[in-house]
């Protein structure tokens, strides 16, 4: 019995101690993670999520842009077209350097190609050929700078973030020249291509 006892009587101080041990620990775990500031998880940005969703959206008009305009660069039959595809490579390709600075100060990450209903329009239009492609690719980019005016100038007055608000309405009025010159171009492609 007394072998019992003094067993016992060893392990008691034992346990005790390791359960203070475990309370210490606890608590210094906890301290520690009041002090330390709150982690947000990585997908969180800091922009409002219509400011994160125009920027991809954004993006995405910006391939579109560029992947129509080397595509007109191509197959354009009018010097007209393919002088406005090249400006609507070199002014897009300079709007996305521009939101991909943006982006990435804001911590969004951007898609890094055209939306799958953009590469549905891209596909139709490669299947033109002549003054019919001329004529569809003017076309199209009056409904696509229409869209774009629609969308830089919501960003332009509702985002949250300055510098977001900011970059749509540097960008707007060059979007809206481009529509004007987009219209102007659809209606002489729209003549040739009825003469053919």
């Amino acid at each position: 019995m007394n072998l019992k006892t003094s067993s016992r009587g060893r392990a008691l101080p034992v346990l005790s101690a390791l359960v203070l041990a475990v309370g210490a620990l606890s608590a210094g775990i906890a301290s520690a993670q009041a002090n330390m500031p709150a982690a947000s998880p990585a997908s969180e940005a800091k922009v409002a999520h219509a400011d994160s969703s125009f920027l991809k959206n954004a993006a995405e008009a910006n391939f579109a842009e560029i992947n129509a305009a080397n595509t007109a660069l191509q197959k354009g039959v009018s010097a007209d077209v393919k002088s406005f595809a090249q400006k609507m490579l070199d002014d897009h390709k300079k709007a996305d350097s521009d939101l991909q600075t943006l982006a990435a100060s804001k911590g969004v990450k951007l898609p890094t190609d055209a939306s799958m209903v953009q590469k549905g329009k891209q596909k139709l239009l490669e299947q033109r050929d002549g003054t019919s492609f001329d004529h569809h690719y003017a076309e199209n980019q009056v409904n696509a700078h229409k869209d774009a005016v629609k969308l830089f100038t919501k960003a332009s007055t509702d985002s949250k973030d300055a510098d977001v608000k900011a970059w749509a309405a540097k960008t707007l009025p060059t979007l809206q020249h481009h529509l004007q010159e987009a219209q102007a171009l659809e209606k002489a492609t729209k003549a040739a291509d009825k003469k053919k």
